[in-house]
C-alpha cells in the first residue's frame, strides 16, 4: 500500500502511541505531547493508520531529532531514510543532535552522524536515600536563571523546553550567593517518574540535587539517564536504580562543539530532548 506523509498533529498521537508501545518505550501520551508541543516533525500514514514518525525539536541553532519510528512490519523498506530526510529539510540548524539505538546507528551515520559519547539509562525502585547537600525546591521565579544555567551547560538555546516542563515539573535547585547554582527537574513519565535535565558544576553537586529528589521519592519507581562520563552510574546503582539500557550520542553539522563554562549535564531531560 502506497505511504502518504503529513505534518505530525495532536491527532496523530494515538497511533504513535501504538508505535512506541510496540517498540517497548514506555512513553505515555502526555510524553508524546510535551515533545510534539515544542516540535516538528512527519507521521508517515497507511490507509489512514500512523506507521512512521519523526520529529526535530528547535534549540536556538541547534536541533534534536527524536521519535523515530517505523512499524515493524514495514522496516527495511527505506521509511526510515524518508522520514530523516524530510525531518532534517525542515530545518537549517548550525548542528543536529540525536541519541541512537544500536540499530539506527547504520542509518544516522549515512546522514552525517557521528557518535560523541554514551548514554547510560539507570531506572528501579528508588532506596529510602539521604539528602547529601542544600538542595531545596525552587519556586517560579527561579526559571530565567535556570534557563541561563542550562544555556550554559548544554550551549544551546532550551528555553521553549524548560517553559514545557516547568508546567508538569517540580525543579529542586543549589542555592550560592543569592543566585541558582545547579537544578534538577523531576516529573511523571513512563512507568514512574524521571529526574533530569540536571545541571551542576561537579558530581558532588549533582549527587545533591538527585539525592533531594530521591528522598522524597523513596519506594517509587525512578529514572535517570546520565552520561558514562558523569560518574554517576555506580553511586546510582547504589540507591536502587541499576543501569537498564544505553543510548548513543551522536552530533552532526558544524556549529560549535559544545559548552565550555562552569556547569555541566548530568542528566537528561529525556533521550529525545537531551
Amino acid at each position: 500500500m502506497p505511504l502518504t506523509f503529513a505534518a505530525m498533529q495532536p491527532a496523530h498521537l494515538p497511533g504513535a502511541m501504538r508505535l512506541s508501545a510496540d517498540a517497548g518505550w514506555p512513553h505515555r501520551e502526555e510524553d508524546w505531547r510535551l515533545v510534539l508541543d515544542i516540535s516538528r516533525g512527519f507521521a508517515a500514514l497507511q490507509e489512514g493508520e500512523v506507521v512512521a514518525t519523526a520529529l526535530a525539536t528547535p534549540f536556538g541553532d541547534a536541533a534534536m531529532v527524536n521519535m523515530v519510528i517505523v512499524d515493524a512490519s514495514l522496516r527495511r523498506m527505506g521509511i526510515a531514510r524518508a522520514m530523516m530526510e524530510r525531518v532534517m529539510a525542515a530545518a537549517n540548524p548550525a548542528s543536529w543532535h540525536l541519541v541512537a539505538t544500536d540499530a539506527g546507528l547504520p542509518l544516522y551515520e549515512a546522514f552525517g552522524f557521528r557518535r560523541t559519547g554514551e548514554i547510560a539509562q539507570h531506572q528501579g525502585i528508588v532506596a529510602a536515600v539521604r539528602p547529601s547537600g542544600e538542595a531545596c525546591w525552587g519556586t517560579p521565579a527561579d526559571l530565567e536563571a535556570i534557563i541561563g544555567l542550562d544555556r550554559a551547560a548544554s550551549g544551546m538555546d532550551r528555553a521553549p523546553m524548560y517553559s514545557a516542563l516547568s508546567k508538569v515539573a517540580r525543579i529542586a535547585v543549589l542555592r550560592h550567593c543569592g543566585g541558582i547554582a545547579g537544578h534538577a527537574l523531576v516529573r511523571d513519565f513512563g512507568n514512574g517518574k524521571v529526574v533530569g535535565p540536571v545541571v551542576a558544576s561537579s558530581v558532588v553537586a549533582a549527587q545533591s540535587l538527585i539525592s533531594f529528589a530521591m528522598s522524597e521519592h523513596a519506594g517509587a519507581f525512578l529514572r535517570v539517564d546520565t552520561g558514562r562520563h558523569t560518574g554517576l552510574g555506580a553511586w546510582l546503582a547504589q540507591c536502587g536504580l541499576p543501569e537498564a539500557g544505553r543510548g548513543i550520542v551522536m552530533r552532526a553539522g558544524t556549529g560549535a562543539s559544545g559548552p565550555a563554562g562552569p556547569v555541566s549535564v548530568f542528566a537528561l531531560a529525556a533521550q529525545a530532548l537531551g
